[in-house]
């Protein structure tokens, strides 16, 4: 039966959303509801945009945009291709989102938002999850927002915050993640987080946040908590004791490592480098049943290391170099293997003497810091002695004035002058304070949102026409893939993973849904999945298809090979591909936890869309799809340790980087290149012979340099040699802002010549 009022809703509703789209200065991502726009509620989710409804009510909003890129200067005013234009208000735009009442999910991610968040975003009473990251926010968070009870996710990453950190968040009892990564926030940790007991994940790296932090035991059901980055200079507090991951790096922590930390029976990643520790860490730090990763380099940790010190089953990776100390490496931590990464350089241990100091060093190192802090300690006494005893002269000398004036003038009744109405007031002298040059890579604004779609068998057949040849893609390492046509005219790309043995459809679901959370812009996005047992038992499968968003221009590698005008990627192209690609592995090295390795980076995984943005396929396949399984499908022998550790992400991608420089061509060529052409590099005669036409032509030669030099290093034969993707990262976007400029200079000259 039609209803009147239910189509007046419902095309009220959509009238909001085409509002919202309209503010929103018509990203790309909303193109199609102008096609649509009758009824939105039924238009078909992807990896930029979902909508939900109930009973023709909009209950969850998610738009990406294509904004991702943080500026090193924003002032608070709009900055063209940055952030929407200057006629955006911010006011009228959060005034619209609040006619959509029902709301319960709010993504709005890389949009180009800027301005003060409004009060009235309190309005949305129903917020359950509210995500406005990768924007340009700025002032204090809107006080109201204590008034959000319902709010179980409050993510407000990569904007430019500033103030303190809110201390009134104790009302909201069932937030269970608080994100205020990458922002401006100055003080101190605000006491309030520590009293939401509802908290698994707290994350508020990059910031400015100083003094001490407090006791965070009585959070026992935290899980993650990231501080990195900050200027906390406390000793470490007590813990939770069902902490999986700790990272406090690049902060002023100082002080032993507590023992309790040896308790922490479920931590899985610890990294407390870069402070100002001091002491013997703890030894069951090294054996806890499910620590996998611990980082304590560049801190003060001097004394040995016991020789009975064991190390868990899980321990992968242990990092103690740069710091002082002594005697011999334990056994278990003496060298590297498959199994675990160790690295100790930087301190006087009795063993590889080029990478360690003398003895004395460590010993003359520790000896001064003693002497200088008695040294402080003694001028500290001193000086608050001094300041005592002059305080009471002085107090001894007024009373003594005081009373020999009584004695000689008659009793007055004395008044207070009048206060004056209008004294200047005191006003902050900057709005905002100056951006980090590197734009971490982008914030997991989709934590606590429902997994993806599962796909019926009998749903990919049809969207392939059985699996037909007119429709298949190719078959890489990891499986066949072809595109597809879902019902609603979704195009999607299906890949198909064969096992050798049937696995657990429950074992196979808990790493299908961690897949499943893993959204970045440079990411394919992935859409849903399906398990096929391919027999009558229902509760374990040797199939899997993944469903993803279809990509439909191509790869980095195809473009490399093309010479066609329309292909043609100029270095600055290619500058902004690499970045991108950057940003997503660095995101799933660092944005997740566990992090996500071994991602199969190559130019032909590298998928770039309509506009030209980088989209990285194949990523995570690891984790369903085990190393080892593959080999024995393939019939191959597994490769030397020496070849396995070569193979890790940053290596893999120094060759995407090799490629972008000379072409396509050297991924034929592998090592022998590098033995053998790798030195051209070094002159601007030998570059000229092997770099592509194309990079030589349109980049600056610092800009180039920049890239030449991380290349080198990431695909060096010493592990510890290569950087960190955060590293890769920094250059990548500094050798793009030095292109930049020689561009901008270049245009100048031009026009100033014409």
């Amino acid at each position: 039966m039609f209803l009147p009022g239910t189509y007046e809703q419902q095309t009220s509703q959509s009238r909001v959303l085409l509002q919202l789209r309209k503010q929103l200065e018509y990203p790309s991502s909303l193109e199609v509801w102008g096609i649509i726009s009758s009824d939105l509620c039924n238009f078909p989710s992807s990896g930029h945009v979902s909508i939900s409804c109930q009973d023709t009510y909009v209950t969850e909003l998610k738009v990406m945009g294509d904004k991702v890129h943080k500026v090193d200067e924003f002032n608070g005013f709009a900055i063209p291709n940055q952030t929407l234009s200057e006629s955006f208000a911010i006011d009228s735009f959060v005034t619209t989102l609040t006619r959509l009442s029902s709301l319960r999910v709010l993504s709005l991610v890389s949009l180009g938002i800027w301005g003060p968040l409004p009060d009235k975003i309190h309005r949305l009473s129903s917020l359950e999850l509210l995500d406005l990251s990768s924007n340009f926010m700025f002032g204090s968070v809107p006080p109201k927002i204590s008034t959000m009870v319902k709010l179980n996710t409050l993510t407000l990453d990569g904007n430019y915050f500033n103030g303190t950190v809110p201390d009134w968040l104790d009302p909201l009892s069932n937030l269970t993640i608080l994100s205020l990564k990458n922002n401006r926030f100055q003080g101190q940790f605000p006491d309030s987080v520590s009293r939401i007991e509802t908290l698994t994940d707290i994350a508020m790296s990059d910031n400015e946040l100083s003094g001490k932090l407090p006791d965070l035991s009585a959070l026992t059901s935290l899980r993650v908590l990231d501080l990195r980055g900050n200027n906390l200079n406390s000793e470490l507090p007590l813990m939770p004791k069902r902490l999986v991951t700790i990272l406090l790096s690049k902060n002023s922590f100082s002080g032993d490592i507590p023992e309790h930390f040896g308790d922490l029976s479920q931590l899985q990643h610890l990294d407390l480098s870069f402070n100002n520790l001091t002491g013997i860490p703890p030894s069951a730090l090294f054996s806890l049943p499910n620590i996998s990763y611990v980082n304590i380099a560049s801190n003060k940790l001097s004394g040995s290391l016991p020789d009975k010190l064991s190390c868990g089953g899980k321990l992968g990776f242990v990092d103690i170099s740069s710091n002082r100390l002594m005697g011999v490496i334990p056994p278990c931590l003496a060298s590297n293997s498959d199994k675990r990464v160790i690295k100790y350089n930087g301190n006087c241990l009795s063993m590889d003497s080029e990478h360690q100091h003398h003895g004395s060093y460590c010993r003359e190192t520790i000896k001064g810091e003693k002497s200088l802090r008695g040294t402080l300690i003694t001028v500290l006494v001193a000086a608050i002695s001094g300041t005592v005893l002059v305080v009471v002269l002085l107090v001894f000398g007024v009373l003594f004035l005081r009373r020999r004036n009584l004695s000689r003038t008659p009793p007055e009744q004395h008044t207070l002058p009048k206060q004056q109405d209008n004294l200047p007031s005191v006003v902050c002298s900057e709005l905002v304070t100056n951006a980090r040059l590197i734009s971490q890579a982008a914030k997991l604004g989709t934590q606590g949102t429902p997994v993806c779609r599962l796909f019926s068998y009998e749903e990919l057949r049809e969207a392939t026409n059985n699996f037909g040849k007119s429709i298949f893609l190719g078959e890489g390492f990891t499986g066949k893939l072809y595109k597809g046509n879902l019902e609603n005219g979704t195009c999607v790309a299906i890949r198909s993973l064969a096992f050798t043995k049937k696995y657990s459809i429950q074992n196979l679901k808990g790493r299908l849904d961690f897949l499943s959370k893993l959204h970045h812009p440079n990411l394919v996005a992935l859409l849903g999945y399906c398990t096929e047992s391919g027999g009558q038992d229902d509760s374990s499968a040797n199939k899997v298809f993944l469903v993803y968003e279809y990509v439909p221009n191509g790869n980095y590698r195809a473009y490399l090979s093309e010479n066609g005008p329309e292909k043609v990627l100029k270095w600055s192209d290619r500058l902004a591909i690499l970045i991108g690609v950057a940003k997503a592995v660095h995101y799933l090295h660092t944005g997740v936890i566990p992090g996500c390795f071994n991602n199969r980076l190559k130019t032909n995984n590298i998928l770039l869309d309509e506009h030209r943005i980088a989209k990285l396929s194949d990523y995570g396949i690891s984790i369903i799809k085990e190393e080892i399984e593959k080999l024995e499908a393939k019939g191959e022998r597994p490769k030397s340790s020496h070849k396995k550790s070569l193979e890790d992400d940053v290596y893999n991608f120094g060759f995407i980087l090799l490629e972008s420089l000379v072409g396509p061509i050297v991924s034929g060529k592998g090592e022998t290149f590098l033995l053998n052409e790798m030195a051209s590099f070094g002159s601007q005669d030998g570059r000229k012979k092997i770099v592509d036409p194309i990079v030589l032509t349109t980049s600056s030669q610092e800009s180039l340099s920049i890239v030449v030099s991380i290349t080198k290093k990431c695909i060096s034969h010493e592990v510890s040699s290569r950087p960190s993707f955060e590293d890769v990262l920094w250059n990548l976007q500094y050798a793009a802002q030095v292109q930049a400029t020689a561009d901008a200079d270049q245009k100048s000259d031009s026009a100033s010549q014409a």
